[in-house]
């Protein structure tokens, strides 16, 4: 959340909300935090039923609260249903929804500083007395920042795994057969068989002494990956004490890498687990992470599970899921999770990730605008 715009109308507001997201919303309530007359990003929350209405509302607002320095809020509805004619005039979709989130903000004594409303057929104002909508083309004619250019897909947009192809995805497959035979025999003390008979398994294989160094090797994938690393990372990343390495060093760098391994080392062989404290940046406290590093992971993290056998999918696609999180993608991280469930819905670290991110929707850093400021 470090782009910073001004909107001097509705319209040209709603122009700016999809720069402000990283998106162009459906089935969304959008609220955007506001310090005087900047604001920072927004908070995409799905549109929930109206059962509770005040229960989302207080849950909603509390989001909000958590950015650091908001005295106001914006709040925009994207939804599928259309406006419903009365004879007095128009009532707009899941107002009873909105009039309980401008109750829970104005009681949180946050001030209001618009509640818009976007359907098919057009977009209106919550907070007139008798709403009008407007034609969505009024919308893309308002006045728009480059930053907001190009900005076509929802929520869910750029989930999809990279296609490398069948013949690159066959040859990461065999290196990987391969790759895993030179490690059972290497166990058995046939370390020369199995380097005269796969060689480049056996290079592979000898990567992965240096687990950190692979793992930040990983960072800067190239576009065309090679088949025998990209094999030694899947088989890593199948594995939880490496795959818990990969997203402490990915989230910080490489000593922080190899901190991360010593210490799961110490603790399997000892029976016991690492300490809350150390392990903190996976349930998103402490500092932000470095964000270029975390979408560099990103692309490698897809890149891995796009190009692995599905049943080795699910190490990858989890901290995709992870890495989208901790980026303040909540949805994104969702999709993957799908993915993971679908494989295996007993993958332990997806159900926990789900869990995550049910009770806490965004990391801690994700509210702190001191590195806004900086940048």
């Amino acid at each position: 959340m470090t782009l910073v715009m001004k909107a001097n109308s509705s319209a040209q507001f709603l122009g700016l909300v999809p720069a402000l997201a990283g998106f162009t919303p459906t089935r969304s309530i959008v609220l955007t935090p506001f310090e005087g007359t900047r604001t920072y990003g927004a908070l995409r929350i799905d549109l929930p039923d109206d059962d509770d209405p005040d229960a989302f509302a207080e849950r909603a607002v509390a989001l909000v609260g958590r950015v650091e320095r908001t005295d106001s809020v914006a709040l925009v509805v994207y939804c599928d249903e259309i406006a419903q004619p009365t004879r007095d005039g128009i009532v707009l979709p899941h107002s009873v929804v909105v009039d309980a989130v401008l109750v829970a903000a104005e009681e949180q004594r946050l001030g209001i500083v618009d509640a818009l409303c976007v359907t098919p057929e057009g977009w209106a104002r919550y907070l007139d007395e008798e709403p009008a909508l407007h034609p969505l083309d009024t919308i893309h004619s308002a006045e728009r920042p480059p930053e907001a250019s190009g900005i076509e897909g929802d929520q869910s947009a750029g989930t999809a795994l990279p296609d490398y192809g069948l013949m690159t995805t066959e040859k990461v497959g065999r290196a990987l057969i391969a790759l895993e035979e030179v490690i059972h025999r290497a166990r058995m003390g046939r370390e020369d068989e199995a380097e005269r008979e796969h060689p480049e398994a056996f290079a592979a294989a000898m990567l992965i002494e240096d687990v950190p160094a692979l793992f930040e090797s990983a960072v800067n994938l190239p576009a065309d990956p090679p088949p025998y690393a990209c094999a030694a990372l899947i088989w890593l990343l199948a594995r939880p004490i490496y795959r818990d390495v990969a997203l402490m060093q990915w989230a910080g760098d490489l000593r922080e890498g190899q901190e991360a391994l010593a210490s799961q080392l110490t603790h399997s062989r000892s029976g016991t687990l690492p300490s809350a404290q150390s392990w903190g940046v996976m349930v998103g406290s402490g500092p932000r992470p470095d964000v270029s590093r975390l979408h560099a992971a990103l692309r490698a993290a897809r890149s891995l599970a796009a190009l692995a056998p599905r049943q080795r999918r699910v190490g990858p696609l989890a901290l995709a899921a992870w890495l989208s999180w901790a980026l303040g993608r909540p949805s994104h991280s969702e999709k993957y999770l799908e993915q993971v469930h679908a494989i295996d819905p007993d993958y332990s670290f997806g159900i926990l990730l789900r869990e995550l991110i049910r009770t806490r929707p965004l990391p801690e850093w994700a509210f702190d605008r001191r590195m806004d400021d900086a940048a």
